[in-house]
């Protein structure tokens, strides 16, 4: 697992994100992180993030509607950032050649190594241009994908998910996303109880199920056409059953070939994996707000035995459950529900 970045600095301060807009930005891209990380606070209420905006250049800076956006900071503010975060952009080199624009360029060059780097949306081909995702997993709005993948063919570009998270370097797919990725990183940072209180606040849900491939125009399904939706909730509601594909095609009245088709095309992921990760999540919400033993958490999730979760928390997340226990659990009187209970109320 990579170093917790949302650790305080050795002069103690808090963790400073950098959010860099890139003129023309996107107006609604631009505003999700310091909203998101801004809300971020502890038990105490001590906020865990000291977010500034800023532009490549001092002054004003373009949006891609009828407003300009006045930052609080100019590049200079880059060199100090532990993490920069890019909103979408229509900054034309970049997005026509593949190429940062000399200003642009000149800031980046200041970026200190080991700062972590984030895109929203088209914030991805800034990155990219700047070789950030070379060799590396990357997403960015579906509908720019082409364009993407022709100008930067040394990126792994993964146009079904919602976002990518490689440790130091993360991204997400368009617009609304962006929402995702800042309270998955925020989850990351400082666990369940913190991001679903910034969820709470924004009005949205925790985590969103599935990926970018039930928004792309091509996976839209057909009027009438049965989705795998309700057997996705019955599932979340039953962790502990086999779960496999043809039990869960079973359930919803498909072949599991048509059932596997058709699961992939609305999440983005086969069956399995999908399976795995939500057991993988139950978990990790048991550590954070109980004390159960490490085998009552494997086998409520539905992971089976000690051993199994323990190897999915290491490739995960490179941690032990007693680790990511030490690590995430808070004495959060208000700690969040769990998905079942969460599933109960629908």
């Amino acid at each position: 697992m990579s170093e917790n970045h949302a650790n305080p600095s050795p002069s103690g301060r808090r963790h400073r994100v950098a959010v860099l807009w890139v003129p023309p930005v996107v107006g609604f891209d631009a505003t999700i992180p310091s909203l998101l990380f801004g809300q971020a606070v502890d038990d105490q209420g001590r906020e865990l993030y000291e977010v500034v905006t800023c532009g490549p250049v001092p002054g004003p800076v373009d949006s891609t509607t009828d407003y300009q956006l006045v930052a609080a900071a100019g590049p200079e503010v880059l060199a100090t950032a532990d993490t920069v975060v890019v909103p979408g952009t229509k900054v034309e080199l970049a997005r026509r050649l593949g190429e940062l624009p000399e200003d642009l360029a000149a800031a980046w060059s200041t970026i200190r190594p080991g700062t972590r780097l984030v895109s929203i949306c088209t914030g991805a081909f800034v990155l990219a241009a700047a070789g950030v995702f070379d060799g590396r997993r990357a997403t960015t709005h579906w509908r720019y994908a082409e364009d993407f993948g022709r100008l930067f063919p040394r990126v792994e570009l993964d146009e079904r998910v919602l976002f990518t998270d490689d440790g130091d370097v993360l991204s997400s797919a368009g617009l609304a996303a962006g929402i995702d990725l800042c309270l998955h990183i925020i989850r990351r940072d400082h666990g369940s109880a913190v991001a679903n209180r910034v969820a709470r606040h924004c009005v949205v849900p925790p985590w969103r199920e599935g990926g970018q491939a039930q928004f792309i125009e091509r996976h839209v399904p057909n009027a009438g056409e049965r989705t795998t939706a309700p057997t996705q909730e019955w599932a979340l509601r039953n962790l502990t059953e086999p779960l496999s594909v043809p039990q869960l095609a079973a359930r919803a009245g498909m072949s599991p070939r048509t059932f596997s088709r058709r699961f992939r095309a609305e999440t983005g992921v086969p069956p399995g994996v999908w399976v795995r990760e939500r057991r993988l999540d139950h978990a990790r919400e048991l550590l954070e707000t109980g004390d159960l033993p490490v085998d009552l958490v494997a086998e409520r999730s539905g992971l089976g035995t000690a051993d199994n979760l323990r190897h999915h928390l290491r490739r995960g997340l490179g941690m032990s459950p007693s680790s990511y226990r030490k690590t995430f659990a808070g004495s959060d009187s208000v700690a969040d529900q769990s998905i079942s209970d969460l599933l109960s109320k629908k």
